[in-house]
């Protein structure tokens, strides 16, 4: 949801609730004789809110529901789903948030979304959103207001600051959703049939930080920080490069996935080898499943994903390894030889002028010992490596 459509914040209505509730109508959250440092600071706070929002509060949240026509219930509801915070009847909201449960409401009654399904797409942008918010403060906008020589404090730079960006952010947030909703709704069109659409064959991977508890003991916060980010930064790159979706971060390890096992192959390894060739970087070891997956809010789940997970967790350092539903996906698209044993003999025969020349395979795939894997039964892994 963008800015003018987001009214409250979650931050601001899950941390002024309390706050503002004895509060006289008008007065800035929090005021009421803390020393006029304090005042000052809830100004610039109530200017910022203003200017991100571009609206001042007129509404409680009855009032709310009540001019978008729409039952306290299901505004609640929405409004949970967004990640606010309930604040009781503080008139804290704006014309925005009357506009957008109007508009949330109204997909229902047209018949375009199911109240559940309208409450999904609450949930999803309010996380979604949230998440970026949180990133912009916390990284980006934390290093350009750094106090200056000036003399002004962090805190006067920051409104000047969002002023100039705000316009141009929302902007670029409106055309990376647009291209990320287009590249979507393709693969949706591309689907076989309906149920694909929602249960797909893809290949899906984890990539893990080996050592990474230990590390979080040895560095300093910053320092920890600072190799996350490269490591999320290079995963996130590496993925969408070579043709592959980014599913999550969870700080030492990504989740990605790709509609082809040549594809996924090729980002498993090209990980391994970019994370071998940094110095700064602790060891990584990959797993790679390709089966059904179930999608749900950009999220994939079902014994495919667990399989990937259970596979990267047994991977030696610095190597992938895949599933045997994914070693005969690349048998079968002609990135991997089948059986080994046979690819050398086809190639021996074509050198001896006694058989057609081989296939250029990509990949090559060694079986390994077959081991039980919890509440997954007995797995044969196959190590993944680059032929030749």
């Amino acid at each position: 949801m963008s800015a003018d459509d987001s009214g409250a914040t979650p931050r601001d209505m899950a941390t002024e609730g309390d706050a503002v509730r004895d509060v006289p109508a008008g007065d800035p959250p929090g005021a009421g004789g803390d020393g006029d440092e304090n005042n000052d600071e809830n100004n610039i706070a109530i200017r910022l809110e203003q200017l991100i929002l571009g609206a001042d509060r007129r509404y409680t949240p009855f009032q709310a529901a009540r001019s978008a026509g729409v039952s306290m219930d299901l505004a609640s509801r929405f409004w949970r789903a967004m990640g606010f915070a309930d604040i009781g009847q503080v008139k804290a909201l704006t014309e925005a948030d009357v506009l957008a449960l109007r508009r949330l409401a109204g997909l229902v009654e047209a018949g375009l979304l199911s109240e559940a399904m309208a409450i999904q797409v609450a949930r999803s942008t309010g996380q979604t959103t949230a998440r970026l918010a949180d990133w912009q403060i916390d990284s980006f906008l934390e290093g350009l207001t750094e106090p200056q020589d000036s003399g002004l404090t962090r805190t006067e730079i920051t409104y000047p600051l969002v002023e100039l960006l705000l316009p141009e952010l929302e902007e670029f947030l409106v055309y990376v959703w647009r291209r990320q909703l287009a590249a979507a709704t393709g693969r949706v069109v591309r689907a076989q049939d309906d149920a694909e659409m929602v249960d797909r064959r893809l290949a899906v991977g984890f990539a893990d930080l080996v050592g990474f508890t230990r590390l979080t003991r040895r560095l300093e916060e910053e320092e920890l920080g600072e190799l996350v980010e490269a490591f999320e930064t290079t995963c996130s790159d590496l993925v969408a490069a070579h043709g592959g979706r980014l599913i999550k971060t969870l700080g030492d390890e990504v989740l990605f996935s790709a509609d082809d096992a040549g594809v996924a192959a090729e980002i498993g390894l090209r990980l391994i080898e970019t994370m071998t060739h940094d110095e700064t970087m602790p060891e990584l070891r990959v797993g790679i499943a390709f089966g059904t997956v179930t999608t749900r809010m950009g999220d994939v789940f079902g014994t495919t994903v667990n399989l990937a997970s259970r596979l990267t967790s047994i991977a030696p350092k610095d190597t992938v390894l895949v599933d045997e539903a994914f070693a005969e996906e690349l048998g079968r698209i002609g990135d991997a030889p089948i059986s080994e044993a046979d690819a050398a003999a086809a190639e021996k025969a074509a050198e001896e002028g006694t058989g057609e020349p081989p296939p250029s395979y990509r990949f090559a795939l060694q079986p390994m010992w077959q081991r039980p894997v919890r509440g997954l039964g007995v797995v044969e892994p196959w190590l993944l490596t680059r032929r030749g």
